[in-house]
């Protein structure tokens, strides 16, 4: 040893750097002497020095220096080796030795070395970096310079690399030292200690890839750590602020492994401190408070920054974890980021801890925080940020779920939520106004909460609620539309009350009709499982429930309709009755179609339906009620009729056959007669009874039924019936709605009775032609009757009474009449069953009956003249159009020649049902024929504009789907023509044309919005200054008719609601182009001269020009796609998606300042043209260059940057219309409330005050200085006004009151009494009376 001693000596005397030997010299001395204890040697070296007059701060500055050199991590490993040993050797003079720049160069080896742990050592691994370097190297020349590369990586591990098992000796000798040192006087070392430890998982997570190796390290970091926050190292509450503060940036690191230590290291260990230290666990209670401060703000970074919070609280005793629920509630109150924190931490602290509510605890007071959170979450679903919206009812959703294990928890939501009490809106008013959100993200959160209600609390949804759902099923969003539908049969599925059944049933069966294949395919398994599956287990149960029922045959009236709705269990009645609505029965068909040819109908529905008619006419006759007025329940034939197409052979013959029998023999007293008929009996007599339009229904509804299964029957009944059939037929006495179904059924069962196709086609032609003949027969005889008793009474004097054969003639033209009708609509519907049958004799006698219109108005006042057809029995003429439409669907020859005179009939007819069917029959025309009714498009759409509702959505319906299967083209004036459909009178249509715009043509004709825009307000203020000419007459009386022209409030909120629907549907690029296109076309050419501003439509149109150009609806935000609005991004995670918005905002800044460029020069060129006319449209141009400076003021800036003077101008004409636009407001309140207090008792009277008259203007304009400033004004001079009205009096005024020096006059006259003559006070106040007002142009 003493030759070791001897070189370390020489060493130092030399001054030379450390070399490798010295270390390992020093190294071998003190290993030696800490193995064994004797300190002989180490005293020697130490006497050594003394006597060479050598300090031991030398020594320590060498292996200071050492540590430092950072030349090879060998070199600082060994010399913070033996740092430590020197350290912790035996009698070492610790406080010599130890010095705060020596233990900073040993922190920094142990941060330099974690990045380049061994090559060779078993337990670390080649780092990542130098892997890829050598593998770079070896691609880079041949084989010779492979391995030399190879060599100098070796070389360069051998010389600068170390074994991890070194690190790991550090850090275990570096927490003795600490038992040692103590770090109370270094306050700098242990911050720098702290923060190197902290570093450490962090920088070998990175460089490390064995995992044993790097638990090992935590596991000997948080050794230190725990070291450090002895009380030995200074105050604890400082050095654990210190240490958390250290650790924050780790917890909230997305590396689970570095995540996972950090966050161990404060629950476990720093958590198990706080029992023996109160400064520690206030420490600890503080962090969540911290974290929330450093939260990130992206959405998954902030989900594990909620999830470590709650780690850290969990662990924390109860006080505390009421004192963080504090906390997070007054972070709902603040800023957006912290109550978006805060919105994500109510459900994990809810669900996390146990009874949040309060039901286990001694005093539920204590734990009242459960409740205020919910309250707090509760109102934020009402957040003015879209994305706190979203997830705070997202987590509510989630709340709802985890709470609704125990009635206790259900009970304690419904209270905070308000849900499913009456009298109360609490969530349901939040829930409605979410469902109809501007932000997809709101509307699906909103939906999802409502299913998680019904589902989990069992409070049933109020109507408003229900409806405001059943709009959210037509969502644009695919997904909206899911969630809906979901939310939506989750209500259903849990109730079954009429209002549900009834929202249900018109909202969902018609998506059927979806252009998304997946919400057709949930529409059809949500029927299978709610409606029919439903019907099926009530329909099986009613029999055996009929059988348990006491027999009561006194009891009618109500007590029938309750007995029948107990017996019907799951609600069945009203479901069935809404099945056989008239809006919901085509959607059913549609339905069950498509159930049937995917063979998804079971045969237990045909039984269920059959069982429910069977009850309901035992439960009918049980009463002793008379069978001719029984009718099954509503919907249950119709429902039958269509199932039974799919499943003829679960329909039994016998059920058939009897109420075939019971329906044909007992007919309703008051059954329902047509139309002519009840025309010619008195109206006392017409008195038409539900059940007779319920009869009828189920009769036709019973025939389809029998056509459906025909071919199941036995061949002699289904003879007797075909005979049966037809025998009704030839008698024309039968309803109009029968016809068409009994038609129907006959061929039917010709097919059945049959052989062959062949025999089955002339049994069809052979009734067909006998029905044929015999209905022509009738019409002749009819039209005879008709031609003799005109020509009889054409030249008669009118007689003033009726003899007995006069009216015996009248009543039987009456009957020949109602046959007349049934026999012309009889043959309609052979023409459609039998399109080959001859038509030659009847087709003259139709043309009789359709041109008979009288169109000599004087003839009418002559006495004995004979009336048109239409005049004298308009049913038959409303039946003759309709029978001639059909033949012409498969004439086309005659088609062509009646075509003219079907419009013609369209324009003139005063009679709404002969308009109705004209247009269905052009519909059909267009698809037969399309480009003969082309030319008659424009006629046709004018009903678009009809007097009568159902028309016009008759005509809007059928045009729609022509242009959805491209029958029709969206050319000329027929987009023009649709739009106002928008702005109907009519609900429906509205509804209607908002579908049809806002999905249908955004997806099929996305441009056409765009192209048409501009052309649209013109035709909608009924200018012509775009087409450059006038219109004939009946152009104009079209364009007056598809035009809201006029300057009126309502006019005008019309067109914007047109205007901005339309830009609702553009693109960000086409929202531009419209800007610039408005800018140039009607801006421009108003500037120009060439658009009008003398006339009315002229003005109306830069009017409605300057409104569209500050709607926010053609705005374009500069910081679209933010991460406020990433929550309305649908279904996200697309990459393109994301990538092209990133580049389309990169070009709308481009194309934004290149538009305002164009947009500015026109803009100041209207004004001055306004300016000189003195026009009244300077306050909308004014009003839209404010806004334009404040949407486009950087672009503007830079435009104007040339121009001071022009930006001075423009910024000081704002200025003075504001001004003055706020004294007008000013003034205006001022009146209003002087007016009101005009009406009061003059005791009461008083002057308004600034702080009054700014609560009578809107709220918008409150925060305005300007405004402020001219209230304070209008107040003044309303109280000067007031003080001058009173002296003229001789009253007292407030100056009177007042406690101030009284003056003599000069006269010597009393103070306060005005002189007379010329005295200087009469002066004065005569000054006042004429005091001249002077405004400030407010320049500033």
């Amino acid at each position: 040893m003493d030759e070791i001693i001897a070189r370390i000596v020489t060493n130092l005397e030399t001054q030379l750097p450390v070399s490798l030997s010295f270390l390992r010299d020093l190294e071998t001395l003190l290993d030696f002497t800490l193995n064994t204890n004797d300190t002989i040697d180490l005293d020697n070296f130490y006497n050594e020095l003394s006597s060479r007059n050598l300090s031991l701060s030398l020594l320590t500055n060498a292996i200071s220096s050492a540590m430092d050199s950072g030349l090879s991590s060998r070199n600082s490993i060994l010399a913070s080796k033996v740092y430590l040993s020197l350290l912790l050797s035996p009698n070492a003079p610790v406080f010599t030795l130890f010095t705060p720049m020596a233990f900073l160069s040993l922190l920094r080896a142990i941060r330099l070395a974690i990045k380049r742990p061994s090559f060779a050592s078993g337990e670390g691994s080649v780092p990542p970096s130098l892997g890829r370097k050598k593998r770079g190297r070896r691609n880079i020349g041949g084989n010779k310079n492979r391995v030399e590369n190879r060599d100098s990586v070796e070389s360069e591990a051998e010389e600068g690399g170390y074994d991890v098992k070194d690190l790991f000796f550090l850090l275990d000798k570096l927490e003795m030292v600490m038992g040692l040192v103590h770090l109370n006087r270094f306050p700098d070392c242990l911050k720098a200690l702290v923060q190197t430890v902290c570093e450490i998982p962090t920088t070998a997570v990175e460089f490390w890839g064995n995992l044993a190796s790097f638990r090992k390290l935590c596991e000997l970091c948080a050794r230190v750590l725990s070291e450090a926050l002895k009380a030995e190292h200074g105050k604890q509450e400082d050095t654990a602020a210190v240490v958390l503060k250290a650790l924050a940036p780790l917890i909230l690191l997305s590396k689970s492994q570095v995540r996972s230590f950090a966050l161990g290291f404060v629950v476990n260990d720093m958590v198990g401190m706080c029992e023996s230290s109160s400064d520690i666990k206030m420490a600890v209670a503080n962090m969540p408070k911290y974290l929330v401060q450093r939260a990130p703000d992206k959405s998954e970074p902030r989900a594990l920054a909620v999830d470590s919070i709650m780690e850290i609280v969990k662990a924390l005793d109860f006080e505390y974890q009421g004192e963080f629920a504090d906390y997070i509630i007054k972070m709902t109150q603040g800023k957006g980021q912290f109550r978006l924190l805060a919105v994500d931490l109510v459900p994990v602290f809810i669900t996390s801890l146990r009874s949040p509510l309060g039901f286990d605890m001694v005093d539920a007071v204590e734990s009242s925080w459960g409740t205020r959170l919910l309250e707090a979450l509760v109102q934020r679903c009402s957040d003015l940020t879209a994305a706190i919206r979203a997830r705070a009812l997202t987590n509510l959703a989630q709340v709802v779920v985890s709470l609704s294990g125990n009635e206790k928890s259900r009970t304690v939501l419904k209270e905070v939520m308000g849900f499913g009490y009456e009298g109360t809106d609490g969530i349901n008013k939040i829930l409605k106004l979410c469902c109809m959100d501007e932000k997809a993200a709101v509307r699906k959160a909103a939906l999802l909460l409502i299913s998680k209600l019904t589902a989990h609390l069992g409070g049933e949804l109020d109507e408003e609620l229900l409806k405001t759902v059943g709009m959210a099923c037509s969502d644009p969003l695919v997904s909206i539309r899911k969630m809906a539908i979901s939310a939506l049969s989750e209500a259903f599925r849990t109730y079954s009350s009429s209002l549900v059944t009834r929202v249900w049933m018109h909202s969902i069966p018609r998506l059927i009709s979806d252009n998304e294949t997946s919400i057709q395919e949930e529409c059809e398994k949500l029927f299978s499982e709610l409606v029919l599956a439903r019907i099926s287990r009530a329909g099986l149960s009613c029999s055996a429930n009929y059988d348990c029922f006491p027999r009561d045959t006194n009891s009618k009236g109500n007590y029938l309709d309750t007995e029948a709705e107990l017996l019907y269990p799951e609600g069945l009645l009203p479901l069935l009755k809404e099945i056989s609505d008239g809006e919901v029965s085509p959607w059913v068909k549609k339905i069950c179609l498509s159930l049937g040819r995917k063979k998804k109908l079971q045969t237990k529905i045909a039984t269920a339906l059959q069982s429910v008619i069977r009850t309901s006419e035992s439960l009918w006759l049980n009463h002793s009620m008379s069978i001719e007025k029984w009718t099954a329940p509503a919907g249950a034939w119709f429902l039958l009729s269509e199932v039974s197409a799919f499943l003829p052979k679960a329909v039994d013959w016998e059920f058939l056959h009897h109420h075939w029998l019971l329906l044909d023999k007992y007919k309703p007293v008051s059954e329902l007669q047509s139309p002519s008929q009840q025309g010619f009996v008195d109206e006392e007599k017409v008195d038409v009874e539900p059940s007779s339009v319920a009869w009828v229904g189920d009769r036709v509804f019973l025939l389809q039924t029998i056509s459906n299964v025909a071919m199941e029957l036995p061949p002699e009944p289904a003879a007797d019936l075909a005979q049966n059939f037809l025998k009704r037929l030839e008698g024309f006495n039968m309803h109009s709605t029968e016809v068409n179904a009994h038609v129907k059924a006959l061929r039917t069962l010709c097919k059945r009775k049959a052989l062959n196709s062949e025999e089955a086609n002339s049994l069809v032609m052979r009734w067909v032609n006998q029905l044929q003949s015999k209905a022509s027969q009738v019409l002749d005889l009819y039209m005879s009757k008709i031609s003799d008793a005109n020509k009889e009474n054409a030249l008669l004097t009118p007689q003033t009474t009726v003899s007995w054969k006069e009216r015996r003639t009248a009543d039987s033209v009456s009957k020949l009449l109602a046959q007349a009708i049934i026999a012309i609509y009889t043959i309609g519907s052979l023409v459609i069953v039998c399109p080959s049958v001859n038509l030659k004799t009847i087709v003259p006698t139709i043309h009789t009956i359709i041109t008979s219109r009288n169109s000599d108005p004087k003839s009418s006042k002559l006495p004995g003249l004979a009336a048109s057809v239409k005049q004298s029995a308009p049913s038959l003429y409303i039946q003759a159009w309709l029978t001639m439409g059909k033949i012409c669907l498969v004439d086309a020859k005659l088609a062509k020649r009646y075509l003219p005179l079907f419009v013609q009939e369209l324009e003139k007819s005063d009679c709404a049902a002969i308009r109705n069917n004209i247009v269905v029959m052009m519909a059909d025309f267009c698809v037969r024929y399309t480009a003969m009714v082309d030319c008659y498009m424009s006629k046709i759409t004018k009903c678009l504009r009809d007097p009568c509702e159902l028309v016009r959505r008759q005509t809007f319906i059928l045009l729609s789907r022509l242009l959805q299967r491209d029958y029709v083209k969206w050319r000329g004036v027929l987009f023009l023509r649709f739009l106002l459909c928008l702005v109907d009178d009519s609900d429906k249509i509205r509804q209607l044309a908002d579908f049809l715009f806002g999905n249908i043509l955004k997806a099929k004709a996305p441009l056409l919005a765009y192209n048409s825009f501009v052309e649209a307000i013109f035709v909608l203020n009924d200018c012509n200054a775009h087409t450059g000419h006038s219109n004939s007459n009946s152009s104009c009386n079209e364009k007056c008719l598809f035009s809201i022209r006029g300057n009126d409030e309502n006019s005008r909120s019309q067109r914007m609601h047109i205007y901005s629907t339309l830009l609702k549907q553009m693109a960000q690029e086409h929202l531009l182009a419209t800007f610039a296109k408005v800018c140039a076309e009607i801006l421009a050419a108003a500037s120009d001269g060439m658009l009008s501003l003398e006339d009315s439509a002229g003005q109306s149109v830069l009017q409605d020009a300057l409104l569209i150009l500050s709607s926010k609806e053609i705005r374009i935000q500069s910081n679209q796609g933010s991460s406020s609005d990433a929550a309305d991004i649908e279904e996200g995670g697309d990459c393109g998606a994301l990538t092209a918005a990133s580049k389309g905002r990169a070009i709308t800044q481009a194309v934004r300042k290149g538009l305002i460029q164009n947009a500015i020069p026109i803009f100041i060129e209207l004004k001055r043209l306004l300016e000189s006319k003195n026009s009244p449209l300077i306050g909308s141009l004014m009003d839209c260059l404010r806004i334009l400076l404040k949407d486009y003021k950087n672009e503007i800036d830079d435009i104007l940057v040339a121009d001071r003077q022009l930006q001075k101008e423009l910024l000081y004409d704002m200025q003075k219309y504001e001004s003055m636009k706020a004294k007008n407001s000013a003034v205006d309140a001022v009146a209003t409330m002087q007016r009101s207090e005009a009406h009061r008792s003059p005791c009461v009277t008083k002057e308004p005050s600034s702080n009054t008259v700014k609560g009578k203007l809107p709220k918008e304009l409150h925060s305005n200085s300007k405004v402020a400033s001219a209230v304070a004004d209008a107040v003044a001079a309303v109280t000067a006004r007031s003080v001058l009205r009173e002296i003229n009096k001789g009253a007292s005024t407030p100056l009177s009151a007042m406690s101030v020096p009284k003056l003599k006059s000069r006269t010597g006259q009393q103070p306060g009494i005005a002189t007379t003559g010329g005295g200087r006070p009469t002066e004065l106040i005569e000054s006042l009376r004429r005091r001249q007002s002077f405004d400030s142009d407010d320049d500033n």
